[in-house]
């Protein structure tokens, strides 16, 4: 990790980078309350609608759908032209898809807005990622995208205190339409003061921009064995905590648990305050021992396992307090363990590829949570809201993560030292 700090063209961080990134974050910030307020109104949106468990769940997975499809164009699009233009794009979107089911009066005007703002919303934390790595030295890289994610989190919380408040309080249009208007407001920052990057450290020119070198640049992302373990770490990690807080969290713990609003929203509160902890130590571990990345993100996912559980199986209509608040807790190390991804990703690819090799790891868990809330909303009107059966996708989903993490986490380790070795040697041997 020291060899980091000395890397020719390092930038060199500091208050006018926290600055400038801070305003990155804001973004995504606003991005996280729009995607996740659908969580606190879901039994709302049921009522609003007229809609079932599988059709409410519709919304959810329709918005991740967008933004999976979206995270390699995106990520192209950010190493073509730069974080700015590609988050000015994604605010505008996300504003409007906001806006747009603040006034839904139909189940497919509302559908139509959730997939504008997932548009919207998938252009932000890769853009923040890529941020990070032209204004940070690569030394601070993991937790800077730890700070990142936590960021996102605190936007999550947003929702979950103020959103559903002001739903009940105000209603459906006003409390939709009155939080976008801190989309606007982030866009008018983002405008007027974020820069791509710091003097003197100015990317390399963008090479040649057909489609024969887009091609080769997923290609070439793709063949990292790193770039695939970080996809399947984010696969494997994420889902649990993103499906519960986006969708289907507030039912579960109403309906199955038989808990009120309040108490389930200070659950889960619980998970995204949780999700905040985990996400200073995850960073500040990885920073310092770059090996425990893959020892952490298996632990998460057996006690995400061993939580879930524990709940579904324990004996009796509803499980104690106690057991659900462990839950959302453990739930809490989901995020900050999916983030990891992302640090097994970034070494694996060079500068020119780092949004595109973002791209790709981040579709994972967002593929893994649109599968799982399909399967849940399905298997709840398959079986009658037996939400015991219903959860028990997870640890499908979870089978299958961990079989190809198993299978790539050797030759990822084995490329990643090839290419410190290399990189030793280049910063060695500097031609006179």
């Amino acid at each position: 990790m020291n060899r980091a700090a000395t890397l020719p063209g390092d930038p060199p961080g500091g208050r006018r980078a926290i600055a400038v990134w801070s305003i990155g974050v804001s973004v995504y910030f606003v991005a996280v309350i729009f995607r996740t307020s659908l969580g606190v109104a879901g039994l709302d949106a049921a009522e609003r609608f007229h809609v079932g468990a599988s059709a409410l769940s519709t919304f959810s997975i329709l918005q991740l759908l967008v933004y999976a499809g979206m995270q390699i164009p995106v990520g192209l699009l950010v190493d073509r032209l730069g974080t700015k233009k590609v988050l000015t794009i994604g605010v505008l979107l996300f504003t409007a898809g906001q806006l747009g089911f603040a006034f839904s009066a139909s189940y497919g005007m509302a559908l139509a807005s959730r997939a504008l703002l997932g548009c919207g919303d998938a252009m932000t934390f890769i853009s923040v990622l890529r941020l990070g790595t032209r204004w940070f030295p690569v030394r601070r890289g993991p937790l800077v995208a730890q700070l990142a994610g936590l960021a996102g989190m605190a936007g999550n919380l947003v929702s979950t205190l103020v959103i559903a408040r002001l739903l009940h309080g105000v209603g459906w249009t006003a409390a939709f339409a009155g939080s976008a208007a801190a989309g606007v407001l982030v866009l008018v920052l983002l405008l007027l003061f974020l820069k791509d990057h710091p003097e003197g450290h100015h990317p390399e020119p963008f090479p040649h921009r057909g489609s024969a070198y887009v091609r080769r640049q997923i290609a070439a992302a793709w063949r990292e064995p790193g770039t695939r373990l970080g996809l399947w770490v984010h696969f494997t990690t994420q889902f649990p905590a993103m499906v519960f807080l986006l969708l289907w969290g507030m039912p579960f713990l109403v309906q199955a648990q038989g808990l009120t609003r309040a108490t389930a929203g200070e659950l889960l509160t619980l998970v995204v305050l949780s999700n905040m902890g985990a996400g200073l130590i995850y960073g500040q571990i990885v920073a310092r021992h770059h090996t425990a990345r893959l020892p952490l993100a298996l632990g998460t996912v057996a006690a995400t396992a061993l939580a879930w559980a524990s709940v579904l199986v324990y004996p009796g209509a509803h499980a104690p307090m106690g057991l659900l608040v462990v839950l959302c807790v453990v739930l809490g190390f989901c995020g900050p363990a999916s983030m990891l991804g992302f640090d097994f990703a970034r070494p694996a690819n060079p500068p020119e590829r780092q949004g595109t090799a973002s791209g790709i790891t981040n579709m994972g868990g967002f593929v893994a949570s649109m599968t799982t809330l399909l399967a849940i909303g399905i298997l709840l009107d398959a079986t009658g809201d037996n939400y015991r059966i219903a959860f028990a996708a997870v640890f499908v989903l979870q089978a299958a993560g961990l079989s190809q993490i198993f299978r790539l986490r050797k030759q990822a380790a084995r490329r990643e030292r090839e290419r410190l070795v290399a990189s030793r040697v280049e910063t060695v041997h500097v031609p006179a």
